[in-house]
């Protein structure tokens, strides 16, 4: 670490993981699992195995203290759906076990010249303004209890303007789709809040509906562990670019589109056999969860996303399907802006990261060509989807950015919700 560069830290608090680290790190973050772990309090047990008796457990040392798969409710992961409650004690908790995590790994323990890092973290763009609250005190309350200053400076800024920042585009509308929601939000050098619509829908509902399609093919003591389930979405989960002429081929060449995978480090095997067609279900749920074909899940117990309630009382379906709720976001902004929006679109996030098979290519795509084809049928031909050089690290990339251009000296202002705020 040289004194000349800034001792900028993003932190990503993503829902499903949290991406972080000093700026010297490069392109690529460290990244930690957004969770947290209450075992249950055993001093014996511990004395045995020599582990220390904690309240609540953070990073790597989880598995170390999982217990029976029924213990897993004691699992928290408090960022569901971007938004924590304010009287939700555990999840706070673990917030700042994970930010403590976080800091204390590539804090210089011992260096009597640093100050503390320059802490840009990055939270969903409709977290109300306690979560800012709450965040600032928890810098606060570790500087307190490290007894060094681990925090020099903290700022916070919304999650899809990170990813426009990182992208070096100034109008735009960003696509964020994380683990618990997805954000569509319009850009025009600053986050157009009044357009802004989240989607309470993310990588953890596509978690369930496999979760559901392992159950119904005879997997179902498999799924209670979320961990297994996402590894298996992301194996075999394909984006159609047209759901019914993929699941025709699919029935016609059954061999072709057969799901026969063995779980990685396990000697687990998943064969969907006939009813392999249902992997194209995962991808298209991103897209359009409200197409007739999820009845048949919905019918039996599976939940459907709930919707969104904008400020002004219009209700956004939980089941609307993007191309759709980008027109809504979009159509919030000024008319003149409106035709740059729509041929700048990125796209963020792990729930639009999906690869296409080699076999499949006929049939499968990427987002953002199933964003552009959606988009062309509701009339708009000159809409332009880019991705995110790295989907998954693109916000703690923007907050790395962020940070370096946000003067030492800007103190933090609540109106402009600007500058850095000092413990």
């Amino acid at each position: 670490m040289q004194e000349t560069v800034m001792a900028v830290f993003g932190e990503d608090y993503g829902t499903s993981e949290c991406k972080f680290g000093p700026i010297w790190l490069g392109e690529k973050p460290d990244v930690v699992e957004n969770r947290g772990y209450f075992p249950r309090p055993s001093q014996i047990v511990d004395r045995i195995s020599g582990r220390e008796e904690k309240e609540v457990v953070v990073g790597p040392d989880i598995a170390r203290y999982l217990e029976a798969r029924e213990d897993l409710i004691r699992l928290i992961y408090p960022m569901k759906n971007g938004v924590i409650d304010k009287g939700n004690e555990k999840a706070w908790r673990v917030v700042k076990e994970i930010t403590r995590y976080c800091l204390a790994k590539y804090f210089p323990w011992g260096s009597k010249e640093f100050n503390g890092f320059f802490c840009v973290a990055a939270l969903a763009a409709h977290s109300p303004i306690y979560m800012y609250e709450k965040l600032f005190d928890i810098h606060r309350e570790l500087n307190e209890e490290a007894g060094v200053s681990l925090v020099n400076s903290v700022t916070i800024i919304p999650q899809p303007l990170a990813v426009a920042i990182s992208h070096k585009a100034t109008s735009c509308v960003v696509m964020e789709g994380g683990h618990g929601n997805t954000q569509i939000t319009p850009i025009s050098r600053a986050v157009i809040s009044g357009a802004l619509i989240p989607l309470n829908r993310g990588g953890a509902d596509v978690n369930y509906l496999t979760a559901q399609i392992l159950k119904d093919a005879g997997y179902g003591d498999l799924i209670k562990e979320e961990k297994f389930v996402r590894n298996i979405k992301e194996e075999i989960g394909v984006i159609p670019l047209n759901l019914e002429s993929a699941i025709r081929k699919a029935k016609s060449e059954p061999e072709r589109f057969r799901v026969n995978v063995r779980v990685k480090g396990t000697n687990i095997r998943i064969d969907l056999e006939k009813y392999s067609w249902q992997r194209f279900l995962l991808g298209e749920y991103v897209f359009n969860p409200g197409h007739e074909i999820y009845e048949s899940y919905f019918s039996r117990g599976f939940s459907k996303p709930n919707d969104t309630y904008l400020e002004e009382g219009e209700v956004i379906p939980g089941t609307c399907n993007l191309a759709d709720a980008i027109i809504k976001a979009v159509e919030r902004c000024p008319i003149e802006a409106q035709p740059q929006l729509y041929r700048n679109i990125i796209l963020s996030g792990g729930n639009f990261a999906w690869r296409i098979p080699e076999k499949l290519q006929d049939v499968a795509v990427d987002s953002c060509t199933k964003i552009e084809v959606m988009m062309r049928e509701k009339g708009l031909s000159e809409t332009k989807a880019t991705a995110t050089k790295n989907p998954h690290f693109s916000v703690w990339q923007g907050c790395i950015v962020y940070g370096l251009y946000t003067p030492k000296e800007l103190a933090w202002d609540w109106n402009s919700m600007e500058g850095w705020w000092r413990p």
